[in-house]
């Protein structure tokens, strides 16, 4: 195919081409002068009756939530190269557009963001890393526009409800000192500011916005509404004349920026392009950037559609856009069902097949004599081509006609411009795994960011905390910061909960030293296997050591406190340090079972061994042993179970049949 291309290509300047329409293999070259008898569509672009409508841009969200957490750990050159791709002109994905979270305390899909205004008093424009990020896009473009989105808000606005519009002015206000900070603090100008994602709106929420906006001197700052479906937003404006008024744009946009959270959270790899490593430095340019660049390096808001846009006969569709000066810009993309995926709404199917699209510039286009050809094979890696620029195409003496020869999953940009350009840098290092041996002592005196590196927020907020009081080891800390719930757009947890590492990991030893400020009431935990995050964070299992102040230990399997390994009594209490260790080991050995090994490892993997370890930072080691056998405190050599005594620490119950009874295995450290 791409020799076929490149051949083709090499021959514009002919007046005429030629092809034998409907023989088996491929003959017909893709770029073809003139209006050709071959089946297939006309299509007429002209100008004459007018423009279209005007276009806005594309661009891509960062958040809903915590979708770019692992990207400001990367160091450089790596994490500028993944900010080129993204955000720097005629390079990669040159997005017109960034939308960013609003922060609000709450799980917004992979993680919490926090708020600038934990507390009604509280305001800090330091937190979190979107202004950064918002900072290094304006860098690289700095007539990109700005969006604003609340996903969800901290717990001081509902008054006691898991609702924002309580209080409309108090909303408002909260949304309001955002954008008046992104000025005042980072010199940024927000353009857009939206509702509440893909959540209920209310009317007079709207109404009462804009004019907060308007009293404030934000005249110039649109609202979007209502970052869901297209409806009943739409509706409910053709009802209401003065909706109507204040809203300027419904719209949609694409979800996420990079994908740089961990992978087993929910919609891994779901951004246009991977950064997920940041202690090794690799990242994935995927496709979806080259396709942004398709419309983004040839476009630009303010630009028109034409009127006669739309379908292509046998699938796919064409859009073309001008600047109104004589620029012309026409893309023209098949796509499959197959690499067309939308998981919201459900997307039906569709066929694309092969054929022949003729395209007739009229109006102010017909003059022009010359057009510069990109094209996108998209496909298995051995055969796709990304963004390759094709060499001109001449429409001297063809009456601004031409015709294209699409097979499936194919995109094609022609266009006037000349400024476009496919990036690119060495290739990054190579993929590892998270260290095996990871610690971090928070020690900084003015932290760049407010969360610790690789630390994903999951429910609550964590972050730097220098204790002034301690002038010894834990002066430097990582604090969560929330005592109240947020208004929630997710299932949070109702434990605060910050992950790390590798989902893989089976044997390992986590320690920490923690400190409880809340007498009685007060706890904290560290966990390992935590099988869940995200949206689904509420159902997390794996092993969990808790303390709490009220002078009581817990081993759970599961983050809500459900399932019981073991419990009692412990000498704890609130404002001491102490170092929690938790150890995990697999079983090592089975023997004297005569079952298959598959059906051995499905039923056994699950058993576990445990010891967790409590030091008081002023005293002497302490254990603490647990009244069931899967528990040995300080580890022993070898533990002897019979069957009929499971402990079982995965997602499913453990089940023995009758026979497995006489089967004795053992757990070695």
């Amino acid at each position: 195919m791409a020799e076929r291309l490149l051949q083709a290509s090499r021959q514009r300047r002919v007046k005429a081409m030629t092809a034998a329409a409907g023989s088996a293999g491929r003959t017909a070259v893709p770029l073809l002068l003139c209006a050709l008898l071959v089946p297939g569509g006309a299509y007429v672009l002209d100008d004459s009756d007018g423009l279209g409508r005007e276009f806005d841009g594309i661009g891509a969200v960062s958040g809903g939530g915590a979708t770019s957490r692992l990207l400001v750990n990367y160091p450089e050159p790596y994490r500028s190269q993944i900010l080129d791709y993204l955000f720097k002109p005629n390079f990669g994905a040159s997005l017109h557009i960034l939308k960013v979270e609003i922060g609000g305390d709450g799980q917004t899909t992979d993680g919490t963001e926090p708020s600038h205004m934990h507390y009604a008093l509280d305001e800090n424009y330091f937190r979190g890393y979107e202004w950064w990020l918002m900072k290094e896009a304006k860098k690289r473009n700095p007539n990109i526009i700005l969006m604003g989105l609340p996903w969800s808000f901290p717990g001081w606005l509902g008054k006691g409800f898991n609702w924002p519009y309580v209080n409309l002015q108090l909303t408002a206000y909260y949304v309001m000192t955002w954008i008046v900070g992104a000025k005042h603090y980072h010199d940024l100008d927000i353009d857009y500011i939206g509702i509440w994602n893909e959540r209920s709106f209310d009317i007079n929420y709207i109404k009462v916005l804009r004019r907060m906006l308007n009293y404030q001197g934000l005249d110039r700052v649109k609202i979007i509404a209502s970052d869901n479906l297209w409806e009943p937003i739409s509706a409910s404006m053709l009802l209401d004349s003065e909706l109507l008024e204040v809203i300027d744009v419904i719209g949609t946009i694409a979800w996420n920026l990079v994908a740089s959270y961990y992978e087993q959270l929910p919609y891994g790899r779901c951004g246009l392009m991977t950064a997920q490593e940041p202690w090794s430095g690799h990242y994935v340019v995927e496709s979806p950037i080259w396709v942004s660049a398709h419309t983004t390096q040839f476009t630009q808001p303010g630009w028109y559609y034409l009127k006669t846009v739309g379908h292509l006969e046998k699938g796919g569709s064409y859009v073309a856009l001008t600047d109104g000066l004589g620029n012309l810009t026409i893309i023209v993309e098949t796509m499959s069902h197959k690499h067309s995926k939308c998981i919201r709404p459900f997307l039906p199917y569709f066929n694309v097949s092969h054929q022949f699209a003729t395209f007739v510039l009229k109006g102010s286009f017909s003059e022009i004599p010359e057009l510069q050809v990109w094209y996108t094979k998209l496909g298995k890696p051995s055969t796709r081509f990304l963004f390759k620029q094709l060499d001109s195409l001449w429409l001297l003496d063809s009456s601004g006609t031409f015709t294209l020869e699409l097979q499936e999953d194919e995109l094609f940009t022609l266009t006037t411009l000349t400024t476009g350009g496919k990036g690119s840098y060495p290739l990054p290092p190579k993929s590892q795994p998270f260290p095996r041996i990871y610690k971090d002592d928070f020690d900084f005196d003015y932290p760049f960011f407010s969360e610790a590196p690789n630390f994903a927020d999951q429910t609550g907020v964590f972050e730097y905390f220098t204790n002034i009081e301690d002038p010894g080891e834990h002066r430097f800390t990582l604090r969560q910061v929330l005592n109240q719930r947020p208004i929630t757009w997710a299932a949070d947890a109702y434990n605060t909960i910050s992950i790390i590492g590798d989902y893989k990991w089976s044997n390992l030893t986590v320690t920490c030293d923690v400190y409880i400020e809340t007498p009685e009431k007060g706890g904290v935990f560290i966990a390992g296997r935590v099988n869940k995050g995200g949206i689904l964070i509420r159902g997390a299992r794996g092993v969990f050591f808790w303390i709490f102040a009220n002078g009581t230990y817990r081993v759970t399997g599961d983050l809500a406190g459900w399932i019981i390994y073991a419990l009692g009594h412990v000498d704890v209490t609130a404002k001491t340090w102490y170092t929690l260790t938790l150890i995990i080991k697999l079983l090592l050995r089975l023997w004297n079972c005569v079952l298959p090994w598959s059906e051995v490892r499905r039923m056994f993997a699950p058993l576990t061994r445990l010891a967790v370890h409590i030091k008081k930072r002023t005293s002497e080691n302490h254990f603490y042993t647990s009244s069931r056998g899967a528990f040995v405190f300080p580890p022993g050599p070898v533990l002897l179970w019979h069957a009929e005594r499971q402990v079982c620490l995965d997602e499913h119950p453990c089940e023995f049949p009758e026979e497995w009874l006489g089967c004795h295995w053992n757990a070695l450290l």
